[in-house]
């Protein structure tokens, strides 16, 4: 059985969702705060998948992520590095997608080069919504066929043929006050060229730069995205639910198949230290 090693701080809230999004998804899981792996990161060579769950580490109280991003790409880089590089899988969602960001493992190395030893320079941020204001509400999501993004892979395809069931069941819960997505116009235009979007906002209802609602590294094998994919794990957290048919509701959710996908690229990748 593959290992996952979802990391919490301080503030963290959604670290019991994504555990059982592992979980269900056929991973075995262990829950660990920062601090315990800061003082024995050899266990990040035990696992092969990474996860850095949503909430307000810290408090967000020097701005959202910062605090966990900053402690972990301090002590943790080189391990993560090592885990990446060895073909391990790492997701953040919201809060972790900010950290992922900030400690510069997204969007990481340009297709053809490899990681750096010392922690690459953060060339991405997720900002303040255009409205200034949070916002908790399931968005609709387009997920890129064309990405090279494992976790998503297949997503699009496995959509209902008819639109508007499709944009129903492609919905996910997001929850965020800084999730409009930025960066430079040379970088957006390389992370498009090769593939590292993986999913856009049908409304772009924060601001975010080319929609932009997802991202992976060049691998597609580490992965961070605003919405909450381990929210929506069964059919009944769906916001209308009820009114989807029993066909539709039949097989994994697009949250968990996102973490299903994960699971069985790390097994066959035999990833482990």
């Amino acid at each position: 059985m593959v290992k996952a090693l979802v990391i919490r701080a301080p503030g963290t809230n959604c670290d019991s969702e994504m555990c059982r999004a592992f979980a269900m998804a056929g991973a075995g899981v262990t829950l660990s705060h920062l601090d315990e792996v800061i003082a024995a990161p050899d266990v990040i060579g035990e696992h092969e998948l990474f996860g850095f769950p949503g909430g307000f580490s810290y408090g967000d109280d020097v701005a959202s992520g910062r605090i966990f991003a900053m402690k972990a790409r301090e002590a943790l880089y080189p391990h993560l590095r090592a885990a990446i590089e060895r073909g391990a899988l790492v997701i953040g969602a919201c809060n972790g997608f900010q950290v992922l960001a900030q400690m510069g493992l997204l969007p990481g190395p340009w297709a053809g080069e490899g990681w750096p030893d010392e922690p690459p320079m953060q060339i991405a941020s997720l900002t303040d919504n255009q409205d200034a204001r949070f916002c908790d509400r399931w968005v609709g999501v387009k997920f890129e066929p064309s990405s090279v993004c494992v976790w998503t892979k297949g997503l699009a395809e496995s959509l209902p043929a008819e639109p508007a069931l499709a944009r129903a069941v492609s919905q996910l819960p997001a929850a965020h006050g800084e999730g409009r997505f930025v960066t430079t116009d040379d970088a957006m235009g390389a992370m498009e060229k090769a593939g590292q979007i993986a999913l856009r906002y049908t409304d772009n209802y924060n601001g975010s730069m080319a929609s932009v609602a997802g991202i992976c590294d060049a691998s597609g094998r580490v992965f961070g995205l605003m919405p909450h994919p381990e929210r929506y794990l069964d059919w009944t957290r769906h916001p209308f639910w009820t009114r989807l048919d029993a066909g539709t509701r039949k097989g994994d959710t697009p949250g968990l198949r996102i973490f299903r996908n994960a699971v069985e690229a790390a097994k066959n990748a035999g990833a482990v230290a």
